[in-house]
């Protein structure tokens, strides 16, 4: 079979071979005559080209390409649409165009194609032409060596029309009018979903060259000849309805009338506004082809992908293919098993819906609802019958607000609340919600169970908001992740067979599983997750039970906070590994970045929701759903969740435009009050934003301007935690560089700031803590006290004290860093050239630590030395006598023991003896004469 790919239908209209200026055309007067696309004969010629069954989009594309390379020749196909036909018979001699059957062959080495990827066969073009493309077209395969200019807006045309006003070039009236009947004819008059701002700015710059409305209403609206008024009655007598995943298709099959010679397009628009289906498929047989015409009205029902699997092309909402040499009932056939697979699920309420939902006794009083609504946000509650187990109402905040302003606060809910029991069922579709919210002027629509023998009672709520987050929400740069695959790609075998085991238990228990937060906002930018932390809408406790007795463990609670958590040992690892992906897979190697990383155990946590009494306050917690938990959260980027359990396992919430701050790299808090409710939010987005590389938007940078003071009201402790976080990330230099300039140090405390001097000691902290002597002395690789203790140095001791004090630093902390002040005190005050045991007597009492701050800090090269011959020779040096030696040969512990064993260190240090033999004579001849005890060097604190 042959295919001839096009963006619009075959209409089988050609040019007439001679046109001429209509004299009543609204652009008649004054006449212009456009001057002719030159013939060039040099060896470089340009050549404009589009697609055949050209609509106003490609034509208006060879205008304004051509006036973009006025020295190309923009060459028209051999058919265009009718409605494009009469507009160029009317304005001809307005145009530049040349005809296809004036086109003589001439050598080609350069072709511009515009509005098409597809280059037509045109006599001259070499073989291989210098090949542009200018298209909205995305997703087609590019050739190599071609050059490209793609940008998914409504029409070509816009393209072009930026590149013209940028260039600043002139049109004239009739220019303007077909280049808009280019954007207006593709984008649907600026209505379609395709339809960009940078269209409508496109149009409204073209209506201020002249463009003529009312041509571009006769042109967009031409009435049906009699032939294709005879094709609208066979496709109408013909179309049969089909309900493919649950959207409701036309399909309609017919041979052409005789001599049928025009187009479709306008007779597919005509049955499709008559019949309104969600989408709309006509196949008509002319001659030995079948030309297949797609439109569709919702996003879910991509045409140019069924037009594509047929040979042909166009948008998401409107395509066209054309099939030759194929039966009409086997093309019939080919689509019914495309469609399928082209047509996405209709959205359900159980994808919009709140699992879990409050609700209110009758005879609940209007006061206590209003506290209910104040804490927890909620615009209504439904009002339920405990004793039927049967919703009775909808109580309403507007209605709270009214009855609490005319003192009514005492009255019962049942007396102010809307009556009835408005329902739907988590199968039902999203369009039966909207419905019901428009009948019945309820605002939140709760869900009961999809059994039609369940009681009335609400197990979730679907709410205005969601609806209209559905139906409104931005579209993504990309399309919508396999989560289930990513997941099952990214986690280990344990992992994974572990979400298999915990997911069945769920689903099970009919309790909804997710992932949440920062575990999917990094498995979206490609980090392994090495813990299951899981929000359970239910009881937490209970699935962690269940788990525990299937799979063994054990199980710690907080029945307070509704939480679990499951301790596994490797062997239950491995077990379940066993159980769900077999023996081979859970014996078989691990990658190394993903082997031996799996927790010791699982928490699970009760979806909640939370509420502050007061600013800064810790948050009060109660039970809530899953919406509600992502909703008390911090930013959109840890607004994700995952569900998990059952046949749910890989669907992706996002409620909150999460992932389209993902793509675009965005620090965005959730609520205007985030950081007023909680200002230690202002160094988390501080972190994340250096973490990630993304950027703090706009708003949310001037919300934490705002709340600055704020942080005056927070306990140092929880400062101090979220100052060692910012301190344990891999780059803290850009961190806290970020809060200084945000003013968030100085708002901590007057003294605290940074300087790029600190930051120069950070980048020395990882290459010191590399030496072995350094490292080993410290006890630990963490730079975290050392990155706090240098960023305090440079204060004074007064500062430095009121600082920890602010941030409540624990006392050995405290030590350690006035300590380092007075080694660098110390070390200023030895002589030029110390001994050894100077230095030694010196340093012993403070800890490597400390020292290290030192070191890290120093740029005199004499105390550099110092401080790495203590630590890596001097420090370790001891004496073969000890005070057992000295108890042994008969002398009384007390004082004296610590000046021997002191005159002994510093001859061992000090090389005036080298061995145990020689400690031994020294101390005889210490003993033998006791005023030399009196010489012996003294403690370094005494």
């Amino acid at each position: 079979m042959r295919s001839m790919m096009s963006t619009t239908e075959n209409p089988r209209v050609t040019l007439p071979v001679t046109m001429t200026r209509h004299p009543d055309s609204p652009l008649a007067t004054p006449k212009r005559v456009a001057p002719r696309a030159p013939i060039l004969y040099n060896k470089n010629m340009l050549l404009i080209l589009t697609h055949e069954n050209a609509d106003f989009d490609a034509v208006a594309s060879l205008l304004g390409a051509y006036k973009l390379n006025p020295e190309g020749i923009p060459l028209l196909p051999r058919r265009v649409n009718r409605n494009v036909m009469q507009f160029l018979t009317l304005y001809w001699d307005a145009l530049p165009y040349m005809r296809p059957e004036d086109w003589q062959k001439r050598r080609v080495d350069e072709v511009l194609l515009v509005d098409t990827h597809s280059l037509s066969s045109v006599r001259g073009i070499i073989k291989k032409p210098d090949m542009r493309v200018i298209d909205h077209h995305v997703g087609h395969k590019q050739q190599e060596h071609w050059h490209y200019h793609v940008e998914a807006v409504g029409a070509t045309t816009t393209l072009l029309v930026e590149q013209l006003r940028h260039r600043g070039l002139a049109l004239t009236s009739e220019e303007a009018t077909l280049l808009m009947l280019g954007i207006y004819e593709d984008t649907g008059s600026l209505t379609y979903d395709t339809t960009t701002s940078r269209d409508i700015r496109a149009a409204s710059w073209l209506a201020e060259q002249g463009a003529q409305l009312p041509v571009l209403r006769r042109f967009l609206n031409i009435p049906l000849t009699p032939v294709q008024r005879d094709l609208y009655d066979s496709l109408q007598a013909n179309a049969r309805w089909e309900t493919i995943n649950g959207q409701n298709i036309v399909i309609a099959a017919v041979e052409a009338p005789p001599k049928f010679d025009d187009e479709i397009s306008s007779v597919v628009h005509r049955l499709r506004d008559a019949m309104g289906p969600d989408g709309m498929f006509v196949l008509v047989h002319i001659g030995r082809d079948v030309q297949v015409v797609a439109r569709s009205n919702r996003d879910a029902i991509d045409v140019a992908a069924v037009a594509k699997a047929l040979g042909g092309g166009g948008h998401n909402r409107a395509a066209a293919a054309m099939v030759v040499g194929k039966p009409l009932a086997e093309v019939v056939a080919q689509l019914a098993e495309i469609l399928p697979q082209a047509i996405e699920p209709m959205a359900r309420v159980m994808q919009i819906m709140s699992y879990g939902v409050q609700t209110l006794e009758p005879t609940t009083v209007v006061e206590q609802a209003a506290v209910l609504m104040q804490r927890f946000g909620h615009e209504g509650y439904p009002v339920v019958d405990s004793e039927k187990q049967e919703l009775v109402g909808l109580l309403t905040r507007r209605a709270v607000d009214r009855a609490i302003s005319h003192d009514l606060g005492r009255l019962p809910v049942s007396r102010i609340m809307k009556m009835g029991a408005i329902t739907v069922r988590p199968s039902d579709s999203v369009e039966r919600v909207q419905q019901l919210m428009l009948q019945s002027g309820w605002g939140q629509i709760p869900v009961v169970a999809d059994s039609e023998h369940a009681p009335s009672h609400p197990i979730g709520v679907v709410t205005r908001t969601d609806l209209l987050n559905y139906l409104f929400q931005p579209p993504h740069d990309t399309d919508e992740p396999d989560m289930r695959q990513l997941l099952y790609k990214t986690l280990s075998s344990n992992l994974w067979a572990m979400v298999l085991a915990v997911s069945g238990e769920a689903a099970e228990l009919d309790m909804p599983l997710y992932f949440v937060g920062g575990l999917v906002r990094d498995l979206l930018l490609g980090y392994a997750p090495t813990d299951l932390d899981m929000i359970v809408e239910g009881d937490a406790i209970v699935l962690a039970r269940v788990l525990q007795e299937n799979f063994g463990g054990l199980v710690h609670t907080h029945r307070r906070f509704g939480t679990a958590k499951w301790f596994v040992t490797p062997e239950m690892w491995q077990q379940v590994c066993i159980q769900f992906l077999g023996e081979q897979v859970a014996n078989s190697p691990q990658p190394d970045d993903l082997a031996g990383l799996e927790p010791v155990s699982i928490d699970f946590v009760t979806a909640r929701t939370e509420f502050y009494k007061e600013p800064s306050a810790l948050p009060e917690i109660e039970r809530g759903s899953i919406k509600l938990d992502l909703h008390r959260r911090d930013f959109t980027i840890n607004t994700l969740a995952v569900r998990l359990d059952g046949a749910h396992l890989g669907e992706l919430l996002d409620f909150y435009n999460g992932r389209l701050d993902l793509q675009h790299g965005l620090v965005r808090v959730l609520h205007s009050l985030s950081f007023i409710d909680d200002p230690t939010r202002i160094l988390r987005a501080v972190r994340y934003e250096q973490r990630l590389n993304f950027t703090i938007e706009p708003r949310t940078a001037e919300l934490i301007g705002d709340a600055l003071p704020m942080m005056d009201r927070v306990t140092g402790d929880r400062i101090r935690h979220e100052i060692e976080r910012a301190l344990k990330e891999a780059e803290p230099v850009r961190v806290m560089e970020r809060l200084h300039n945000l003013g968030v140090l100085a708002q901590i405390h007057p003294a605290l700031g940074w300087s790029a001097e600190t930051a120069v000691l950070y980048q020395r902290v990882p290459e010191i803590l590399q030496e072995p002597a350094w490292l080993a002395a410290s006890g630990t690789d963490s730079p975290l006290f050392l990155y706090f203790a240098l960023w305090l140095l440079p204060l004074t001791i007064g500062e430095k004290e009121a600082a920890m004090a602010r941030l409540k630093v624990r006392k050995t902390t405290h030590d350690d860093v006035i300590s380092a002040v007075e080694i660098q005190e110390t070390l200023a005050e030895l002589p030029p050239n110390p001994k050894p045991s100077e230095v030694v007597f010196a340093l012993r009492f403070y800890l490597p630590r400390s020292l290290l701050v030192v070191r890290v800090a120093s740029s005199d090269p004499r105390t550099s030395e110092l401080l790495d011959k203590y630590v890596q020779a001097w420090m370790e040096v001891k004496t073969a006598v000890t005070g057992n030696t000295l108890r042994e040969m008969g002398l009384k512990p007390g004082p004296e023991f610590a000046i021997i064993l002191d005159r002994l260190l510093a001859a061992r240090l000090d090389g005036e003896v080298v061995d145990e033999a020689g400690e031994l004579v020294l101390l005889a001849d210490l003993l033998s004469r006791d005023e030399a005890l009196k010489r012996v060097p003294r403690r370094g604190t005494e």
